[in-house]
C-alpha cells in the first residue's frame, strides 16, 4: 500500500453475512478494505490492520454487503417527479441500500419515444448517474424503453456510448413477443442486459405481459415477476420460474401473496439463487426507503427462508445476476457494506431470529467503495447497538 492508498478495517464485527447462498454467514470478525475493494476478510488477530486511514468498530453488530435494488425508475439526479420527491435516493441509503438498477427512465416528463431522441436519453442518463452519485450510491441507469423502428445499429450504437441495460420491456410501442424477441437478441449481442415487465398494466401506454411474452421474447429477467403491481395468475407465474432460467425479480410494489409463491416455486425447484429483489420505486406506490429490507423480512417470515439467506436475495443473487462487483463479501470485491443490528426492544434472540420473525433491523452505517456514506439511520427502527467510527 502506498501513502496515497486509502485503507478501511472495520472491526469488533459480531456477525458476518456474505451474500453468497451456499454460505451465508462467515466465520470473521474483522475486514479491510484497500482504495474501494476487499483486501482481507478474517479474524483481526490474523489480519494486517496497520495504517488504516479509516477504522469503525462495529461494537458486535452485524456486516453484510450493501444491499441491492435491482428494480428502480429514477430520473435525474436525486429527484423524481412521478412522486414530486427529492432525496428519495439518499432515504434510500438509509434503507441499507448502495446499489440501484433502473428498469428505465419512463416518469421523465416528455420522455421521447423517437429513436434519436431515446438513444440520446439513455446516454445522458447514463452519463449523468456515471458521474454523479447521489449521497454515494451507485445508480446504474440508461435503460432505454423500446419502441417501434429501432433497428440493431441502434443497439449498437447504444453499447458503444457506454449503455449497458434496457428498460422494462413492453412499457415501449414494442408489444409482440417475436418484435421484442428480435430487439433483445440485439441488445445482448452487445452486452446490453434487459428486462421484462410482467403482468397487468402500470403506467398508460403499457399493457398485460403474460407467460407466453415472458417466454417469447427471453429476456435476462423476468421483471416483479410478482406483479407491478397486479401480479399474473398462480399458474403462469409457476409456468415462467419452471419453464425459463432467468432471475426472478419479486418487487415491494408487487403482490406480497404472488412474491411468496414464486419463492416457494424457486425453493422447490431448487433454484433460490434466481431470486432478485427490487422496490419497483418511484412508483404509483410512492418511494419506498425501506422497501428491500421490508422485501428481506417478509419472505424470511411468510416464505420460511433463514434471514440469512433471505438477505443474498438482496445482496450475492443480484450482484450474479446483474454482473456486478459488489453485493458478495470476497477479495478483490467492492467495499460495500451495510452495518446493522436487531432493533430495540423488537422480539428474537438476535438479528437474524428477529428478521424472520418479520422484523426490521436497525442500521447504524453504510459505507460504498470503503467511505463512510451514512451512519444511524433515519429510518429503520433505532438499533440496539451502533458502530462508531474510530479517531486516531
Amino acid at each position: 500500500m502506498d501513502r496515497h492508498s486509502q485503507k478501511l478495517v472495520v472491526r469488533n464485527i459480531g456477525l458476518m453475512l456474505s451474500g453468497m447462498l451456499e454460505h451465508p454467514i462467515l466465520d470473521a470478525d474483522c475486514i479491510v478494505a484497500v482504495d474501494g475493494k476487499i483486501a482481507a476478510i478474517g479474524f483481526e488477530k490474523d489480519l494486517d490492520t496497520d495504517g488504516a486511514t479509516t477504522t469503525v468498530d462495529a461494537h458486535g453488530v452485524t456486516l453484510a454487503p450493501g444491499l441491492i435494488d435491482s428494480h428502480v425508475h429514477p430520473v435525474i439526479g436525486d429527484y423524481t417527479p412521478r412522486q414530486q420527491q427529492l432525496h428519495w435516493i439518499d432515504s434510500t441509503l438509509h434503507g441499507g441500500v448502495t446499489t440501484m438498477i433502473s428498469a428505465g427512465e419512463v416518469h421523465l416528463p416528455g420522455r421521447p419515444k423517437d429513436v434519436v431522441g431515446l438513444k440520446a436519453m439513455a446516454i445522458a442518463s447514463q452519463r449523468w448517474y456515471e458521474n454523479f452519485r447521489p449521497s454515494g450510491v451507485k445508480v446504474h441507469a440508461g435503460a432505454p424503453i423500446l419502441e417501434e423502428g429501432m433497428v440493431e445499429q441502434d443497439f449498437k450504437d447504444l453499447a458503444d456510448a457506454g449503455v449497458k441495460l434496457l428498460g422494462e420491456v413492453g412499457l415501449g410501442t414494442v408489444k409482440d413477443g417475436k418484435t421484442a424477441r428480435q430487439m433483445v437478441g440485439w441488445a445482448r449481442k452487445y452486452g446490453i442486459q434487459s428486462t421484462i415487465h410482467t403482468g397487468g398494466p402500470s403506467i398508460p401506454g403499457s399493457g398485460l405481459i403474460d407467460a407466453d411474452m415472458v417466454l417469447e421474447t427471453g429476456a435476462d429477467v423476468i421483471g416483479h415477476i410478482n406483479g407491478g403491481h397486479s401480479a399474473l395468475p398462480d399458474d403462469q407465474i409457476i409456468c415462467l420460474c419452471e419453464n425459463c432460467s432467468k432471475g426472478l425479480e419479486i418487487v415491494h410494489n408487487g403482490n406480497e401473496r404472488a412474491a411468496v409463491l414464486t419463492l416457494n416455486t424457486a425453493r422447490e425447484l431448487k433454484q433460490l439463487n434466481r431470486v432478485i429483489l427490487g422496490t419497483d420505486g418511484p412508483a404509483g406506490s410512492g418511494v419506498q426507503p425501506l422497501g428491500i429490507l421490508r422485501m428481506v423480512s417478509m419472505l424470511s417470515a411468510f416464505g420460511n427462508v433463514p434471514a440469512e439467506q433471505a438477505f443474498c436475495f438482496a445482496t450475492g443473487n443480484t450482484a450474479r445476476e446483474r454482473g456486478l462487483d459488489c453485493g458478495i463479501l470476497a477479495h478483490g470485491r467492492s467495499a460495500d457494506f451495510v452495518l446493522m443490528d436487531q432493533a430495540q426492544h423488537a422480539p428474537g434472540k438476535n438479528i437474524l431470529e428477529s428478521v424472520q420473525l418479520g422484523n426490521l433491523p436497525g442500521i447504524g452505517m453504510t459505507i460504498i467503495d470503503g467511505v463512510i456514506c451514512s451512519h444511524r439511520s433515519r429510518n429503520t427502527p433505532p438499533a440496539q447497538r451502533l458502530p462508531q467510527e474510530v479517531t486516531a
